[in-house]
């Protein structure tokens, strides 16, 4: 019986480090930000470029075909998730070699169509 409740916590305390706070999901994109770093240049599938800043510790800033749109951090499973002006920015990683995702946003909060895929230059 021992055996079995130490196995038990010990997989209940496995799949708690594994899991991750919408709030930890930004944070190296707030550790960025924090430092004042300049913007970060996505070259896209489509031949387009993005770039991002992150001002504050919950928002970005994107310029995507010469418009500017603010954006503000939300929920994610991984990475790092803003939306603003019916967009989304997704990110994973940072620095060199960096994903960047930019979609359509729904009223609803979801995600829509995949607008463009990116890569961190």
């Amino acid at each position: 019986m021992k055996t079995l409740t130490l196995v038990s916590i010990a997989s209940l305390l496995l799949v708690a480090g594994c899991t991750t706070s919408p709030q930890e999901s930004g944070d190296a994109h707030k550790q960025q930000a924090s430092s004042g770093s300049s913007m970060q240049q996505y070259q896209c599938e489509s031949g387009e470029t993005i770039a991002a800043a992150y001002p504050g510790s919950d928002s970005a800033t994107i310029e995507y075909q010469g418009n500017r749109h603010d954006m503000q951090i939300a929920v994610s499973a991984s990475g790092a998730r803003y939306v603003g002006g019916g967009l989304e920015w997704w990110t994973k990683g940072t620095g060199p070699g960096a994903e960047g995702m930019l979609l359509q946003h729904k009223a609803d909060g979801t995600s829509g169509e995949i607008i463009e895929n990116c890569t961190a230059r």
